[in-house]
């Protein structure tokens, strides 16, 4: 069964939700992976008893991630059906994924699925999902997750969650949904603007950036109890939030003694200390995966470029060094590369930094790119752009080979970030 820490950090989401956003994300896919996976998909027996289709949301996300080619059964076949895989591996599918439906006396939707491998003859996994109706599309997504797992190796995002702000009209929002842009739920609406929203590490918190005070104040929107706290709120700019690692602290760019500079400051708002000390500017920290180094932005050495630093501050070490103008450093979870937005002959677009060999890819063919967010696995990389002059968001694969577009009929999409992996 799905464990109950997982379905408690859903079933509380629901409560912080201020209203239902009028329009879901659209996602259109461009591009596979260079190996892609043949699995056989089959219709989920009774999954007609559902608020939504099991079987067609884990198709959509398999085929989302690029890396899996489906072939459909035409028919229903349950996890209790009597199957040839032999059958099915002359038909091309290297995996068959069967399961079902049933409701539950207690209004709850039992979803069942197993998962085989047609070249062993064996059966690869199982899961039995037991949910409430609002939260069928979670069941899918998990399977979805352990389907991705098995054939890769890789952990699945599917029922990971992002953070973005919408502009529509005069009215800014902080929006929730799901990583294939379904779900979508509003967080927080202000007439005034919000940047930088990030990710607490348990998922349960979104700090940001918020200016309706007529200055740049950082918050913290605690998505379980509704509550909203300042996180940082001192004399001049408060900015480019990110979390620590251990949730407890946040590191911040500050303006409190003159240029900005680079602090840490407890979620709390208490205890801020500095970090970087130059005559230049330092902003957009981020925290690296163990906690051991924080990444910034710095005009130090002329233009904006990347840096390095302890997180106990110290000596900074230039990390960049291609391109006059690179900003807004993401760490993957592994550490092993650097996403940053590079202006290159009047471009912006988003690059990646091999940090074990220092070579560099350019990842997008746009030209107004910001703000990169890996996901939690550290595979796939969302970032704002532009489409037909209006703000949109996009996916790529950190190998550039699969690429998505989300947008929206509600307004200007800025500002992504995707959440951790729900514990």
């Amino acid at each position: 069964m799905i464990k109950t820490s997982f379905l408690r950090s859903f079933a509380i989401l629901a409560l912080f939700v201020t209203s239902l956003a009028h329009a879901q994300l659209r996602v259109e896919i461009a591009g596979v992976g260079a190996n892609q996976i043949p699995v056989a998909l089959a219709t989920f027996g009774d999954e007609s008893l559902a608020p939504h289709q099991v079987s067609a949301i884990i198709k959509a996300d398999l085929l989302r991630s690029g890396y899996f080619k489906i072939i459909d059964t035409g028919s229903v076949l349950t996890e209790n059906s009597a199957v040839n895989l032999a059958d099915w591996k002359s038909k091309g599918a290297d995996a068959l994924v069967v399961g079902s439906v049933q409701r539950l006396s207690d209004g709850r939707f039992d979803v069942k699925y197993r998962l085989f491998d047609t070249n062993k003859g064996t059966q690869l996994s199982s899961l039995a999902l037991a949910n409430q109706p609002q939260f069928i599309r979670v069941s899918a997504h998990k399977i979805a997750d352990d389907i991705y797992e098995k054939l890769t190796g890789i952990r699945g995002v599917f029922a990971t969650r992002i953070a973005y702000v919408t502009k529509s009209g005069k009215e800014f929002r902080l929006e929730i949904a799901d990583s294939d842009g379904e779900g979508t739920q509003v967080a927080l609406r202000s007439n005034e603007p919000i940047i930088s929203p990030a990710w607490s590490p348990d998922g349960t918190k979104v700090a940001y950036v918020s200016f309706e005070n007529k200055k740049p104040v950082v918050y913290i929107q605690d998505l379980v109890s509704r509550k909203r706290t300042v996180a940082s709120n001192f004399k001049g700019s408060n900015s480019a939030p990110s979390w620590a690692p251990d949730g407890n602290r946040l590191a911040v760019a500050l303006s409190r003694d003159g240029l900005t500079q680079v602090y840490v400051v407890n979620a709390d708002g208490t205890n801020p200390r500095r970090l970087s000390n130059s005559n230049g500017i330092d902003t957009e920290p981020q925290f690296s995966a163990d906690g051991q180094s924080i990444f910034f932005t710095s005009d130090r050495s002329g233009g904006p470029q990347i840096y390095k630093m302890s997180a106990n501050g110290g000596e900074a070490r230039r990390v960049t060094f291609s391109g006059a103008y690179n900003i807004s450093p993401r760490i993957s979870p592994d550490g092993k590369f650097l996403a940053y937005i590079s202006r290159r002959e009047g471009k912006f677009q988003l690059f990646t930094l091999d940090l074990t060999n220092g070579q560099e890819q350019r990842l997008s063919d746009t030209v107004k790119d910001e703000s990169p967010s890996f996901s939690p696995n550290g595979k796939y990389l969302m970032y704002a752009t532009e489409s037909g002059r209006r703000g949109t968001l996009a996916v790529v694969s950190v190998d550039g080979q699969v690429k998505q577009r989300l947008t929206t009929q509600a307004g200007d999409i800025r500002e992504p970030t995707w959440g951790p992996f729900m514990k």
